[in-house]
């Protein structure tokens, strides 16, 4: 096997910020990281476009019944499968609409597989298991932008005509890929060189929060900035859900919480319910004729 050079990528260069690292204080570490993470919400700003774009093409292909993949190794990896399984209890999507892929599987998000990220083929097969369609979405995620295992499962996804997505903490010039939104979240140096699980996995996880979040606004999951389809299956979100219904339908919590149960749960059928007058099944069908986004269903002609 050749080996790849990497030197020139920006995620490898020495950060002349912490040179001395080694012989600084605990409170000197400190206020290097921060200052060196800071860094990170400038570059989410410069990459605003994309990810809109990323966030627009998202929600059109899984109003269509596709999926989100995010596919990774290492860090990266492991980032797309904590925002994947994050997304059912927040959204109460079904764990097939948002999935995390990462090279080496389970295993690999509690003991490393680096070298497991190397195999560009055993990404496109991870492509070719999920039978991956034309309405489904394909987030590649590299810090540096060079890992084959990524590389081959966007290639792949690309033959299928999903929708493409690449992710990377390194310019286009140097590395250039194909595909529908190439966002780069340029960070610069990391603190410790070459540890991309600093600046490049912070700004990737905000990332993240953005497009899959944002993703959901679209898809009619938020009202306002309720989480209106929050799945209550433990005592916190129980609470959750009893608050959102307090202060957007004015009840009290005993009011709320026998709303709650009358609509089986679902917080977004027990403020249409409040609001219309109408029954749960009535509701049911009204939030089903507008692929479930309240404020749409609220809206329509008497």
């Amino acid at each position: 096997m050749q080996l790849q050079q990497r030197g020139h990528l920006l995620t490898e260069q020495v950060n002349p910020a912490s040179a001395n690292l080694d012989q600084l204080s605990s409170i000197e570490l400190v206020d290097v990281f921060n200052q060196e993470d800071a860094k990170t919400i400038s570059a989410i700003a410069q990459a605003r476009e994309p990810l809109a774009k990323a966030i627009d093409l998202t929600a059109e292909k899984l109003r269509q019944g596709g999926r989100l993949f995010y596919v990774g190794a290492g860090t990266s990896g492991r980032l797309g499968v904590l925002d994947a399984a994050e997304c059912p209890p927040t959204f109460c999507t079904s764990p097939e609409m948002v999935q995390g892929i990462i090279a080496g599987g389970a295993d690999a998000l509690v003991r490393s597989s680096e070298g497991l990220e190397d195999l560009a083929d055993q990404g496109a097969a991870a492509i070719v298991e999920r039978q991956v369609s034309t309405i489904d979405v394909v987030v590649g995620i590299a810090a540096g932008g060079t890992t084959p295992y990524v590389h081959g499962a966007l290639a792949e996804a690309r033959k299928r005509g999903a929708t493409t997505i690449f992710m990377a903490c390194v310019p286009q010039e140097q590395v250039q890929i194909e595909v529908d939104v190439d966002i780069r979240l340029l960070v610069g140096a990391e603190v410790l060189a070459g540890s991309t699980r600093l600046k490049a996995g912070t700004v990737t996880k905000l990332a993240l929060n953005i497009l899959s979040t944002g993703t959901m606004v679209r898809l009619g999951k938020v009202y306002g900035n309720r989480m209106i389809d929050v799945a209550v299956t433990n005592t916190k979100l129980h609470d959750r859900a009893l608050r959102i219904l307090c202060d957007l339908a004015d009840l009290d919590r005993e009011q709320a919480a026998a709303l709650l149960e009358k609509s089986d749960r679902s917080v977004k059928t027990a403020l249409m319910m409040h609001w219309t007058g109408l029954s749960k099944a009535e509701c049911d069908r009204l939030l089903a004729e507008h692929q479930g986004n309240l404020r749409a269903a609220l809206n329509q002609p008497n």
